[in-house]
């Protein structure tokens, strides 16, 4: 069994900072890449920011120069700083860990359960 526990969104006014968290728990045996979507009402889910195992980092176009991606290989926990937020950041942001279990020789992606995140103008 794996968990994603997702923390740290709410609301915000423009121009504030968030930072969210994901900690990713149980059978777990290795991790590869971690990342941050999100979903706005009406809109397809997109790729906010994704983290290799090494740390080398891809920033979505969005909202790049705004929000920076990490993680601690340690903790299993990937982090998402989100800086001079716009409304149109509004959206659930989901945490998506590619990850093998002490149970599978196989990749699997895990998906959280969603934190919202609200930009007011």
């Amino acid at each position: 069994q794996v968990q994603l526990v997702e923390s740290g969104g709410g609301l915000v006014q423009a121009g504030g900072s968030l930072r969210l968290s994901c900690v990713a728990s149980g059978t777990i045996r290795r991790i590869n890449t971690m990342a941050w979507y999100r979903q706005a009402p009406g809109k397809q889910r997109e790729l906010v920011a994704i983290i290799g195992s090494s740390g080398t980092a891809n920033i979505g176009d969005s909202v790049k120069g705004r929000f920076a991606i990490s993680r601690d290989n340690a903790k299993n926990t990937v982090n998402l700083q989100m800086n001079s937020l716009k409304p149109e950041d509004t959206a659930v942001y989901y945490c998506n860990v590619d990850l093998i279990t002490t149970m599978s020789t196989e990749w699997n992606a895990y998906w959280g359960q969603g934190t919202q995140v609200t930009v007011s103008s």
